[in-house]
């Protein structure tokens, strides 16, 4: 099934388009699927930069629990 797609323009460094068209060529692959590709990545690597709040607060909470024990490895 595909997936609808939406056309857009933009401008980027020669060297770039060139290198993302050499993967695409070298993978045998459609230029357009590995600029979707490299944008899902970036996208989740974007959203990976800060931790979830409710990972970070099972965090907090096991940081609460064990703060005995990392004062006294501390020590």
């Amino acid at each position: 099934m595909n997936m609808p797609r939406e056309k857009f323009s933009s401008q980027v460094a020669p060297e770039l388009l060139g290198t993302m068209r050499e993967i695409a060529r070298k993978e045998g692959r459609h230029f357009q699927a590995v600029l979707e590709e490299a944008m899902r990545k970036y996208i989740d690597n974007r959203n990976r930069e800060k931790p979830r709040a409710e990972i970070m607060a099972h965090f907090q909470a096991s940081v609460e629990r064990h703060r005995r024990l990392g004062e006294m490895l501390a020590r």
